[in-house]
Order: structure tokens, then sequence, then C-alpha cells
């Protein structure tokens, strides 16, 4: 279990901290008492949750590319973090057809940039690089959860550099870290949903979109399974490992952050009960659109994390959806009062 204490006053460097898995990484560590250090470029949408969400005001933002190794150096040089998680990326899978040189040079050379960092800066003591529960060799066998030891070969551009990025940090891992200095790790998570996340190519996005326009959802791949997790579930873990692995090195690895098997569930079904959930007789649609290749079926063995961590889900898919369903009908009636459901969903997340 989290030590709620562990990050008063500690400083932590967050990469990505205006998406939208930053932006509720950021309000989580605030409540907890941290000093939060934020690298991005500026947030990826518009709106964004990082406005939306109040966060802006209580971190130190530095807004700058992965990629840019002397301006990550700059950053870790003036504030001297102790604990670092990497969450910058290009995340979508579509958009890495279409851009698949800058996905691979976000993904992968900036993990090679921020491992830089953490060896060149005695003062981190903890890095956790969080990709993607894409990275393996998926070749859509039914009902098979993937094991951290399995072969890492992601298909398409974004989980092929995901894949990379894990195998980066295995090697600096190995080559570098090897007196104790600096403890790392990697976390995969699954997918993962929540309020406030407005990305492009993505169901419940998709859904809040249909609802401000008046439409019915379009689902182009109901069939597909996934693992689904609200977002407050794998940053809860992050932190977990961070504390845990900056306190003693037997921590270090590899994990599955993953929900459990009743959280794995087709989208058509994920987006049934976001419909039921919302009421006003919501409906979707299957449109498939003949996109480009995405895995049919996906799933993660969470095994480890429950032996090591002592780790079960606190929300399941069906209170998962009502507290998306909570947050965007806040946000349609009044997107001041965004900061204080967040507020609200941490507390309650935390004391569960």
């Amino acid at each position: 279990m989290l030590d709620l204490n562990f990050y008063r006053g500690k400083k932590v460097f967050v990469t990505g901290h205006t998406g939208f898995k930053g932006s509720w990484l950021c309000k989580l560590l605030v409540h907890l008492g941290a000093t939060v250090i934020g690298y991005s470029l500026l947030p990826p949408t518009d709106p964004h949750l990082y406005g939306l969400s109040g966060i802006e005001n209580d971190v130190i933002s530095t807004i700058g590319d992965v990629r840019d190794l002397d301006s990550l150096k700059q950053a870790f040089l003036t504030h001297q973090p102790e604990l670092v998680i990497h969450m910058a990326a290009q995340p979508i899978v579509r958009d890495s057809y279409k851009d698949p040189v800058y996905t691979y040079d976000t993904n992968v050379m900036g993990t090679v940039n921020i491992l830089e960092c953490v060896r060149q800066f005695a003062c981190v003591k903890s890095f956790l690089n969080v990709t993607t529960d894409k990275v393996y060799l998926n070749d859509d066998v039914p009902n098979h959860p993937f094991k951290e030891d399995e072969p890492l070969d992601g298909f398409d551009p974004y989980s092929n550099s995901k894949s990379c990025s894990e195998l980066v940090t295995h090697s600096y891992k190995k080559s570098f870290f090897g007196d104790g200095r600096c403890a790392i790790s990697t976390a995969r998570a699954g997918n993962v949903i929540g309020g406030g996340d407005f990305a492009n190519d993505r169901i419940i996005p998709d859904c809040v979109r249909a609802i401000e326009n008046g439409v019915d959802i379009i689902v182009r791949n109901p069939f597909s399974t996934r693992p689904y997790q609200h977002v407050l579930e794998p940053l809860y873990v992050y932190l977990e490992i961070l504390e845990k692995q900056y306190l003693s090195r037997e921590y270090e690895g590899y994990y599955n952050v993953g929900p459990d098997d009743c959280d794995c569930v087709s989208t058509g079904d994920l987006v049934t009960m976001f419909c039921n959930a919302w009421g006003n007789n919501l409906r979707w649609i299957n449109q498939h659109d003949g996109g480009p290749h995405e895995a049919s079926f996906l799933k993660l063995d969470n095994g480890k994390i429950k032996r090591v961590f002592d780790w079960t889900p606190r929300w399941h898919i069906d209170a998962t959806i009502d507290k998306i369903v909570e947050w965007t009908k806040v946000y349609l009636q009044d997107k001041n009062a965004i900061p204080v459901v967040m507020d609200a969903q941490i507390q309650e997340f935390l004391t569960r």
C-alpha cells in the first residue's frame, strides 16, 4: 500500500505533465504534498485537462520537448529532482501510422534523453518509465493475458516504439545503474480511461464529443477487447513503485499494471455501459472505417503487482464508468467546478 505521507516535500519530476494522465498525476502528487516539477510540450488538445483542472497553478512547469537533451539537462540542473516518472510520449496508435518518424523520435530518443539525465544527476534515486500494454508481441490469441517475461515486439509504430523504450530502459539499467545509486523500473498499464481525456481516436472522448454534438456514438471496432481501468488505478501503482524502490531496490522490476479479468471488456460493451449510465437514450452505432491494424484482443496478467505490492483494484469497470459520467456532467454544466470534482474523486479513491 502507498504510504500517503511519503511524497510530502519530495521533489518529483514528471514528463508529460500537461497531458491527460499527467494532469491527473500532478493533481494526485499535489494532494500528497509533493513538489511537482513538470516537463512537457503544451497541452496536446483543446480543451485540455491541464487547464480545466487548475493544476497549472500548483506545479513548477517547463514547456519543453523530451527530444531536446540540453533543455532536459537544464531542468534537472535547476530543480534537482529526487524521483522521476517518464510519461511524455506520442501516445496514439493511429497517429503513429501517419507520422512514424516523430513517434519513434519522441518515444525512443525521448527515453534515451531522460535516462541520460538520470545517469548524469546523482540527485535522482528512483526512476519509472511508463510504457503500455501494447509492448508485447501480440498474435491475437484469445483470452491470453500477457506476463512480464513475454517477448516485446509491438506491431504498429506506437506499440513498437514503446517496446524499444522498454529495451532502452533495460540497457541503461544494466549498463549504468549497477552501483545501486538509482532504482529503475518500467510499468505497462492497460487502457486508461477517466474524466478529462479529449484525445482523438479514443473511445471515451468519442462518447463525450457525441454527447456535446447531440449525435449517436460511432464505434469503429466494437468487438476489440481491452483492459480498461480508471486513470487513478495505474497512477497509484506508479507512485507505489517509485516509493518502494526508493526505499529498497528489491522492488525494481518490470510490471504489468492492468485491471482484473472482469474489467477486460469489449469496446462495444464499454460504450453500452457508458450509455446506460448516462441515460437520455444515448446510443451507439457500429461503423468500421477501414483504419490500420490494431490488435483485437489485449489483456494483462496483473499477478506480479498483486504479489509484490499486495495490490487490488479499487474501482472496477462499473465504478469507473460512473466516475467518468460524474466528471463529464460537471464538465458540461460548470467547467469551473472541475478542480473540485477531481479532488473529491482522488480523496474517495485514496480512502476506499
